[in-house]
């Protein structure tokens, strides 16, 4: 089997220790052990925990706080993964096979497209309708439905969606979910919904699910966004127990099981006074983040358009001017020392992701870095 680079995923695996500022994370700045576990009772009990193989599709506890998020599911319905990576990728592989068709929404986080082409999959692009293309007053990217419909075949066996969506950050509301969802039922598709932003939208509301509004929806999603706790590389997949069973046979043959500790720390994240906690945290980084970035990008008068996010720590910024985004960010991240996502990467020139969950100060020294590599590079952003 031949894969494709994934062109994110080596940006940031490559560059992103090596640079001073790192604006390519979509995330909050994460917490430390001892910010997760505060109390002295908690912080002795990790140090019994055995370092075995645990519960290999992941612990109850952990599938049973996996499953209150989701409305009707049991433990029954949740598979653990290392990471939401492992979920969209042995998704992917269970569903798939050669000469199927995926319909995908973009722009996206673009590995389940790279892992289903390689599995021989027939890749068709649903594109979001940009802010400039919609109706007058709306300004914000929209799902483009009727396309959709257009799209499906009785051959597509799964419609792949991000909600909140990456790169832009838009939050897509129950009404149009149905939509997706009947428009799927109506060809006996799968919905592969990454929901891994929900929980980190700067206005609190938490983004509707498309759990439950189909039989065939599987739910991925982990730790890492809207959490603050990548590192724990805790994900899940959340779908019809018979699949779910199914999954977890795949599973066996990747990584087998979640670290016994990340189990751990994980059922402790997710009790729901600390989950509480932890997405009340990343909602105050982000309010607090964003009028930053905000202002220094209206600086920027006519250069920049972006429409401000629903969820996450990015912002999907368009350009005018005639250099590449891949060749804009790599000046900035060789002659200062900040990496920055192109547009490139998501299959759209003209753009860049900017992510603003780090520190303040650093946010704002990366953003000053940013504003003289511009003017280095012939794009004038007004003093």
């Amino acid at each position: 089997m031949k894969i494709e680079p994934f062109e994110l995923e080596r940006l940031q695996s490559t560059f992103e220790h090596q640079v001073d500022f790192n604006l390519s994370e979509s995330g909050v700045q994460p917490l430390t052990l001892g910010e997760l576990v505060e109390d002295p009772v908690s912080r002795a009990a990790l140090l019994t925990e055995s370092l075995c193989y645990t519960q290999t599709n992941g612990t109850a506890l952990l599938r049973e706080r996996v499953a209150a998020q989701y409305p009707g599911a049991t433990s029954d319905h949740v598979l653990i993964t290392n990471g939401g990576a492992e979920a969209n990728y042995i998704t992917m592989w269970n569903l798939i096979e050669p000469g199927d068709e995926i319909v995908m929404m973009v722009p996206n986080f673009m590995q389940a497209w790279g892992v289903a082409h390689a599995f021989g999959a027939v890749m068709k692009a649903w594109p979001l309708i940009p802010p400039d293309e919609a109706e007058a007053g709306i300004g914000r990217w929209r799902l483009d439905i009727d396309a959709l419909d257009r799209l499906v075949t009785p051959r597509t066996r799964v419609i792949a969606i991000c909600n909140p969506n990456n790169p832009t950050g838009t939050r897509f509301e129950s009404a149009d979910l149905d939509r997706v969802a009947a428009i799927a039922d109506s060809h006996s598709s799968w919905i592969l919904s990454d929901e891994v932003y929900r929980g980190a939208e700067r206005d609190g509301r938490e983004t509707p699910t498309i759990w439950s509004r189909s039989d065939r929806v599987i739910v991925t999603s982990g730790l890492s966004k809207a959490y603050g706790l990548p590192g724990l590389r805790i994900g899940w997949i959340v779908g019809p127990p018979s699949r779910i069973a199914s999954l977890w046979s795949f599973h066996d043959y990747t990584t087998i099981a979640p670290s016994a500790l990340s189990d751990t720390l994980a059922r402790h994240a997710l009790e729901p006074s600390m989950r509480e906690r932890l997405l009340a945290r990343t909602r105050g980084v982000l309010n607090r983040n964003f009028p930053i970035m905000a202002d220094w990008l209206d600086e920027a008068g006519d250069l920049f358009s972006y429409v401000p996010p629903d969820a996450g720590a990015m912002v999907y910024v368009r350009y005018r001017h005639p250099i590449n985004s891949t060749e804009l960010i790599t000046r900035l991240r060789l002659e200062k020392s900040v990496l920055v996502v192109p547009g490139d990467h998501f299959g759209m020139d003209g753009y860049l992701r900017f992510g603003f969950g780090e520190p303040q100060e650093k946010l704002r020294a990366a953003l000053e870095r940013v504003r003289t590599g511009i003017s280095d590079c012939g794009l004038r952003i007004a003093d």
